[in-house]
């Protein structure tokens, strides 16, 4: 039987991809006591460019959404199921901008909406945002993320 979480993602159409490969030395993610820190996750596809310049705020939205969705995929990894989440604790984005792009905060509501679509009120999470002059393979957007579980 599906669980309650998974339902959920059946619902708004969203079919979890197989998690992505660290792009370096490190581990998709690290298990430590009722914590789970999942790894700075780039939305699928790998797509390439800045915002504010390659890409509008939407696109932006959109790509972050696709980073947590990748996110969700390193969840179910490492816990078997989604509804090992006991709660959303931090969201963090890093946004490839221009010197002069000001809306980092509504590219990472891609993120953040999702979350908050999945896991309900657990999904109501403190965040920050970064705008960066350049990602890891020039992604648009990177998520990096911590749940209790």
């Amino acid at each position: 039987m599906t669980d309650h979480v998974e339902q959920r993602l059946e619902r708004l159409g969203i079919i979890l991809p197989q998690r992505s490969e660290p792009a370096a030395n490190y581990s998709n993610y690290v298990k430590s006591d009722s914590y789970l820190f999942v790894s700075g996750k780039g939305p699928s596809g790998s797509p390439k460019g800045k915002l504010g310049q390659d890409y509008s705020t939407e696109a932006g939205y959109h790509f972050a959404r696709s980073a947590g969705i990748e996110v969700l995929a390193v969840i179910k990894e490492a816990l078997g199921r989604l509804d090992g989440v006991k709660r959303v604790v931090k969201i963090q984005g890093f946004v490839n901008a221009t010197d002069f792009y000001e809306e980092h905060h509504l590219v990472l509501n891609g993120c953040s909406d999702l979350m908050c679509e999945v896991f309900g009120e657990q999904g109501i999470h403190s965040r920050s945002v970064m705008g960066a002059n350049s990602l890891r393979g020039n992604l648009p957007v990177i998520i990096e993320s911590i749940f209790e579980i």
